[in-house]
């Protein structure tokens, strides 16, 4: 039985303004006559909603373009300016926090190196506010327009709790942490400021159908190959979760029985041969002597260094070329899992450790996930590498404040509407290329 519509004139009207500007947004700068089609709004509704946008400074002039034997159009744009938006990526190494314009051009950023250690969440904590108030010094921004902050932590985020998103970090020392609880406690926001948490491999995931590799893609699967794997998978442009948002643990699916014991202690997890931890510590027990206090970015560095010296007199070592193959055999099995359960159209390998390995590992990657994986479904997958680099995970979670502020219409106290519009995923659906 279909459902009654239930949308108050408040609703119509919120949806109309998200419409109009994931339109400028996404597909802009475009002319009034452009938005009717894009739309599918009345030229009568585009003229009050644009005259509303631009009076209110979020919609500006951008310039003209000129039309088959008519009068020039003037093109309309989202102004950057408007509002500003912080993302927050707490990696297993480091809090980064970047500052963004409503464009998502870079304003500052700070990074806060996490020892082992310092892995506690009051350290965390304090490190997100210390940041958040460093970037917008160091902007020299007004805190009042921003929009909202976006945090991507390792784990699983449970947002079952009414106080708040809960985060499970198992591999990170964290159990049923209240993160957002603390955060909001801890954080100075300007009233209208919103707080997201998401998982780092969806808000890599995120970023990359809305602006990288998986634009216009429907059916996708990124890769956050850190310390650790993880990935988001985006069926039918709409990412794979639920209440507890724990699908991007893939790297905790067994590869290999009774194996290495991963760090989250279960025996052959993907992670406990995939992520650069466990990738490095596999080329010490082979033999590889470095320094004991090298960081994970230093020790890769120079595992691939020993498997392609760049000196064309030395020859390359042998244990360190059979590690790194060892490790796209493992990570194409597990790609396999993901092509085989979820036929995707597209995979994205991205993350600090992915992005540096791509260039020596992912023609073996692709041999191996496609000799592992069912023909059909593998000869329709392209697999490469992510587009948006080493910041992918900060950028993907300012991406979740604006993706709220865009199904509000573009209004910053825009309650949810009567018609269970869940700001996030409505924001989402359309910046993955699909109508709203």
């Amino acid at each position: 039985m279909a459902k009654p519509n239930r949308q108050t004139v408040r609703d119509l009207r919120r949806n109309s303004r998200r419409a109009v500007l994931q339109q400028l947004y996404f597909n802009g700068p475009m002319s009034r006559q452009a938005l009717g089609p894009a739309t599918g709004l009345s030229s009568g509704s585009i003229s009050t909603i644009v005259a509303e946008l631009v009076s209110e400074e979020l919609v500006e002039d951008a310039g003209t373009v000129g039309s088959d034997g008519g009068r020039p159009r003037n093109l309309l744009r989202v102004s950057p300016g408007w509002a500003h938006l912080i993302g927050v990526d707490v990696g297993e190494t480091r809090v980064r926090v970047e500052l963004f314009d409503l464009g998502l051009t870079e304003l500052a950023r700070c990074e806060h190196p996490l020892e082992r250690g310092g892995r506690d969440v009051a350290s965390v904590v304090r490190h997100i506010s210390e940041g958040v108030a460093d970037v917008l010094a160091r902007a020299d921004v007004p805190a009042g327009p921003l929009l909202g902050v976006g945090v991507g932590v390792p784990g699983i985020v449970d947002r079952g709790s009414p106080g708040g998103a809960v985060v499970h970090g198992q591999t990170f020392g964290w159990d049923a942490v209240p993160l957002e609880a603390l955060l909001r406690s801890a954080v100075a926001l300007p009233d209208g400021a919103r707080l997201f948490i998401e998982n780092g491999a969806k808000t890599l995931g995120r970023a990359e159908m809305w602006f990288g590799g998986g634009r216009g893609v429907s059916d996708a699967a990124i890769v956050l190959f850190g310390s650790g794997v993880g990935a988001c998978v985006v069926i039918g442009g709409t990412v794979l979760e639920g209440t507890h948002s724990s699908a991007s643990e893939w790297g905790h699916t067994t590869v290999h029985v009774r194996g290495r014991r991963c760090r989250c202690g279960a025996l052959g997890c993907l992670e406990a041969y995939a992520g650069a931890e466990a990738l490095i510590q596999r080329w010490r027990e082979a033999g590889a002597r470095l320094d004991p206090g090298a960081d994970e970015e230093t020790a890769l560095t120079a595992l691939i260094a020993a498997a392609y010296p760049d000196d064309p007199g030395v020859a390359p070592d042998p244990v360190a070329v059979a590690v790194l193959e060892e490790t796209a055999e493992y990570l194409g099995a597990g790609l396999s899992d993901l092509i085989n359960l979820c036929n995707p159209e597209r995979i994205l390998l991205g993350g600090w450790a992915g992005l540096q390995l791509a260039p020596y590992i992912m023609d073996s990657v692709r041999r191996h996930a496609t000799s592992y994986a069912l023909r059909h479904p593998a000869e329709r997958v392209v697999i490469e590498p992510g587009r948006l680099g080493p910041d992918a995970v900060t950028v993907g979670a300012a991406t979740l404040p604006l993706a709220d502020f865009f199904a509000r219409g573009g209004r910053r106290d825009e309650p949810e509407g009567e018609d269970g519009v869940v700001p996030e995923r409505a924001g989402w659906r359309a910046a993955a290329g699909l109508r709203p």
